[in-house]
């Protein structure tokens, strides 16, 4: 998948007004993604996905202190991070996550999604998992 057509995905999944803000979203997800899996997987997933998006993923993987497991953080940490870096709010960063990782499913290959699913925690995968039209989550 290209680059456009990725951002153009998220930017119609999350109903956002504009690709800046697709941007956006996809970039503070993935970084937040980053920082909670091993870096090892964060760099396999970023080699599966348009250089400009990967380096959202590889930048912050490379500066993680804790390369091996992630930082561990649940479900609640995790989107209010998100919202932080996309400056938004925390029912509104759940919901592009969610889009995100939507489009990242159906960009790679190989079972990666599956794989990021099981370095996580149940309640969050669940939560990061459940699509586009997924229930809100509330922390």
């Amino acid at each position: 998948m290209e680059h456009d057509t990725f951002i153009g995905q998220v930017q119609a999944r999350a109903h956002l007004p504009n690709r800046g803000d697709a941007e956006t979203a996809t970039r503070a997800s993935l970084e937040t993604l980053a920082e909670r899996v091993p870096s090892t997987l964060a760099e396999k997933l970023a080699d599966q996905l348009p250089r400009e998006i990967g380096e959202h993923l590889r930048r912050v993987a490379r500066a993680v202190d804790e390369p091996v497991t992630g930082v561990r953080m649940d479900s609640h940490e995790f989107f209010e991070r998100v919202a932080e870096r996309a400056h938004t709010g925390y029912p509104k960063a759940v919901h592009e996550s969610r889009c995100v990782l939507e489009v990242v499913d159906e960009a790679t290959q190989g079972g990666m999604t599956e794989k990021i699913r099981a370095a996580l925690d149940a309640e969050l995968a669940e939560v990061l998992f459940s699509g586009s039209e997924g229930p809100t989550h509330h922390a």
